[in-house]
């Protein structure tokens, strides 16, 4: 009986199978928006693929949670699992809502500095996607973890920089001339901004989540 009961338990090694599939999304996510903001004539196509990957990492958050109602011994704490897997989850849903406005107000142009972010975004989730497999022996990999923690945390500063420098220029753009036009692409343009900063905080927010992680487990 009790070898039955546990044949159909979830194993716990699942949820780094799950971890992994997750941060491989995103990536896909974050190329897309690389691509995306690189205007021209594959605005459409980088946006759909954008929408495509967050469905795929809500499903992806959904069988986690679910895995961590139904699994009796789990890697790591419950609330870490669950936390971990809903920051990924906030960084591939920002970048939606990064797409989601630019389909809304036709964008079909972008600033370096925007471009530059896309560029940071992407690296970001590159060095998730290599942090999380690592968290499966995190004793072992404790030392490669810290590395790539505060790489991500290096980059999201660069980002802190780029961002700062893309809405200035943006602010001085918009004043030369009272155009309602110049005043609307200032509000859009910031906008942006901060949808792109957002999710360079969310991956800042998986460093330090993965990080917390790691002191519990030395």
């Amino acid at each position: 009986m009790l070898g039955w009961f546990q044949a159909l338990m979830p194993k716990e090694e699942r949820f780094f199978e799950l971890f992994v599939r997750h941060a491989t999304i995103v990536v896909a996510g974050a190329e897309a928006l690389r691509g995306l903001l690189q205007g021209g004539d594959d605005i459409e196509h980088y946006c759909r693929q954008i929408f495509e990957r967050e469905a795929e990492a809500d499903e992806v958050t959904r069988q986690v949670l679910t895995a961590v109602r139904r699994t009796f011994i789990t890697p790591f704490d419950r609330t870490d699992i669950q936390e971990l897997a809903t920051l990924m989850d906030d960084a591939i849903d920002q970048m939606n809502k990064t797409a989601k406005t630019i389909t809304l107000f036709e964008v079909r142009s972008f600033e370096p500095q925007m471009q530059q972010m896309g560029e940071i975004i992407l690296q970001a989730a590159k060095l998730v996607l290599e942090a999380v497999p690592l968290l499966s022996a995190i004793g072992r990999n404790a030392g490669r973890l810290n590395a790539l923690t505060e790489q991500i945390i290096r980059v999201e500063e660069q980002a802190d920089q780029i961002y700062d420098q893309g809405r200035k220029a943006l602010f001085l753009a918009s004043r030369q001339g009272n155009a309602p036009g110049n005043a609307m692409g200032f509000i859009i343009g910031a906008e942006l901004y901060d949808h792109l900063e957002n999710v360079v905080d969310r991956f800042e927010d998986v460093s330090n989540e993965i990080n917390s992680l790691v002191i519990d487990h030395l």
